[in-house]
């Protein structure tokens, strides 16, 4: 009997700093995740403020799937201004007004969808800025979870800080899928209209701009009836940009 209790203790005693090494273990694997994602992101972000995003995680998963990959960087300069533009027309207003995050867009969207949802409807209105759709784009994963928000929050206010607005953009424009395989400006306009993207008119940018939403199912030649309501209501709305100097902070 003694014995026996002589082993209890014996394997009790052993098992406290078995217990105590794994508590390390994990404690120091956390503060390592913890670590590389402060450090990480700044990296990435300071690398790419000067360098153009080789491939994305999107591009990637649309090439395993068969859908090829045509992406051709272009500067900004290199891009008709009629593309930002409508950019800022149909999806971000206020770009260069705000710091990374738009929260009267946000608070629109979500009383929109409250609204949506009432009348039993399942569209979603998003109200993520341009500046958050580059950050998930170049940075992260496709897909929802509460991780990934937090990290294209974070990744958000960097580029904000590190790149600025223009950089913002033109990495926006070369990115941005497009269609099935497509990626950017240059990429899009050659595709489907035989054209540089430097030559892109008006209308064919506002074209471009209006299948970002869905990209894999909308088309910018011979669109649909929603499509082509979309593409004037931006074109319309790009006057207003030129006239209230809405894209100003990309002028050189």
């Amino acid at each position: 009997m003694a014995q026996a209790t002589g082993r209890r203790a014996a394997g009790s005693k052993a098992a406290k700093p078995a217990r105590r090494g794994l508590g390390r273990f994990i404690g120091r694997l956390i503060g390592l995740i913890v670590l590389a994602a402060v450090i990480v992101p700044p990296v990435g972000a300071l690398i790419y403020r000067f360098v153009p995003p080789p491939i994305t995680f999107l591009m990637v998963e649309r090439l395993f799937q068969g859908q090829g990959l045509d992406y051709q960087w272009r500067s900004l300069s290199d891009i008709s201004p009629a593309l930002p533009q409508a950019a800022v027309a149909a999806e971000d207003q206020r770009f260069c007004q705000h710091h990374g995050f738009d929260f009267q867009a946000m608070q629109k969207a979500m009383r929109q969808n409250q609204r949506t949802a009432a009348r039993g409807g399942a569209k979603v209105r998003g109200g993520s800025t341009i500046s958050q759709q580059t950050a998930k784009n170049v940075f992260l994963w496709p897909g929802r979870s509460y991780v990934r928000k937090g990290l294209e929050a974070w990744y958000t206010v960097l580029i904000e800080t590190i790149w600025g607005k223009r950089r913002i953009m033109e990495v926006y424009l070369n990115v941005a899928e497009m269609g099935p395989g497509v990626y950017g400006a240059e990429a899009a306009a050659q595709r489907y209209f035989q054209e540089d993207a430097s030559d892109l008119t008006p209308a064919q940018a506002a074209h471009l701009i209006a299948i970002l939403p869905s990209p894999l199912k909308w088309k910018a030649v011979a669109p649909g009836g929603y499509v082509a309501r979309r593409s004037r209501h931006i074109g319309g709305a790009m006057g207003a940009v030129r006239a209230d100097g809405l894209a100003s902070c990309l002028a050189r």
